[in-house]
């Protein structure tokens, strides 16, 4: 009967698969364009916060004018003219330089212009900020910075997933011993940000034993060797991946070693041990593999955390990157560099949250996309 039974078994899974695909691009799509619609009301919403509502534009013509005036009643040629004639000078120049900037249009217009030149990093020049090889040109100086923060947090960010998984594991077969007592009562102690920690590792490894750097990418002057550069640049990511590990890792593995223990009591896992699996099947199969959508979600939310800090955590450790330069920009009220920076966050965000809704699809068999289908 068995081999009468498995070619029937086989013509029915060809179909499920194709309605399963079929759901799982539909699903995709959808999420996509519900993130994509989030990502243009939030950048809109900075748009009209870092113009204050427009008043910003006031204060630039408030400055152009000023500049405007500073050059004419100093330009030697116009000396012979009188004062009247001076400000009808001063008054085209204004209008025309106002122009150029397109501070003659309402600002609710220019919103949207803004709104669409952010959305396709159209993002014009900066202000008062420069790149690193000054330019003034905001992609170039967000291009410069991005990959150096992707950098950090992305090696922190694995570091701190497979290690909270791995000591998870661990704890969860020895509940109640010494060091599972420890990570739950130093739990509470992850509700500190990271730049927090940061503070006080550069005081311990930077200023007391002086053994590590206290920020920045690399030493000064940067070497010319690629292997030094490399190795110099990993120097400088300890002290930050440690603050960003000590941030997170207790509540990591509290909650997950928790999540552990559950399905450790449910009775498939006491057929597998009455089967006589080993512990490591058991595990792997059994316990890991049913809580991952669960880990995974508890991750991706650490890690949009973790980004939202990044502004003030670069900026303790001097770390060039997007954060810091959301930071200075801020500092400098340079609106291109904050709009653009805010953009490329949440562009982050927004792929942060896809790749959660589609990996939580994936290894989670319980979830039927879409709703429909068998």
């Amino acid at each position: 009967m068995a081999e009468q039974a498995l070619p029937v078994e086989q013509g029915v899974a060809a179909p499920a698969g194709e309605s399963t695909l079929l759901r799982l691009a539909k699903y995709t799509v959808v999420r996509g364009v519900i993130l994509f619609f989030t990502v243009i009301v939030g950048v809109y919403l900075t748009v009209l916060v870092a113009n204050m509502g427009g008043y910003v534009d006031q204060i630039r013509r408030n400055e152009i004018r000023e500049m405007v005036s500073i050059q004419v009643m100093n330009d030697p040629g116009l000396k012979s003219y009188t004062i009247e004639q001076k400000r009808q000078i001063i008054e085209e120049r204004v209008r025309l330089e106002e122009k150029r900037l397109g501070l003659d249009r309402p600002f609710v217009v220019r919103s949207f212009f803004f709104l669409r030149n952010a959305l396709t990093l159209q993002l014009g020049f900066a202000e008062r900020m420069v790149s690193d090889t000054g330019s003034r040109q905001v992609r170039l100086i967000i291009l410069e910075r991005l990959p150096t923060t992707l950098l950090l947090f992305g090696t922190a960010d694995l570091l701190l997933f497979f290690l909270s998984v791995f000591v998870a594991l661990v704890l969860s077969r020895q509940y109640g011993s010494f060091w599972d007592r420890v990570f739950v009562a130093l739990s509470p102690t992850s509700a500190a940000p990271g730049w927090f920690y940061g503070i006080f590792l550069i005081l311990i490894f930077a200023s007391w034993l002086r053994i590590l750097p206290f920020g920045d990418l690399v030493d000064v002057p940067p070497p010319e060797s690629r292997l030094l550069y490399a190795l110099s640049v990993l120097k400088h990511m300890i002290l930050p991946t440690m603050a960003i590990i000590l941030s997170a890792i207790f509540i990591s593995v509290y909650s997950w070693r928790t999540f552990f223990l559950i399905y450790s009591s449910e009775d498939y896992v006491e057929l597998a041990r009455a089967k006589g699996l080993s512990g490591r099947a058991i595990e792997r199969r059994y316990i890991l593999r049913p809580t991952l959508p669960t880990i995974i979600t508890s991750f991706a939310l650490m890690v949009i955390g973790l980004w939202t800090g990044a502004p003030i955590f670069e900026t303790v450790f001097n770390w060039p990157g997007l954060g810091r330069t959301l930071f200075q920009a801020i500092g400098l009220f340079d609106i291109p560099v904050i709009v653009g920076s805010t953009v490329i966050f949440a562009y982050l965000l927004a792929i942060t949250v896809f790749l959660l809704d589609i990996f939580y699809a994936l290894v989670d068999p319980r979830v039927r996309i879409g709703g429909g289908g068998r």
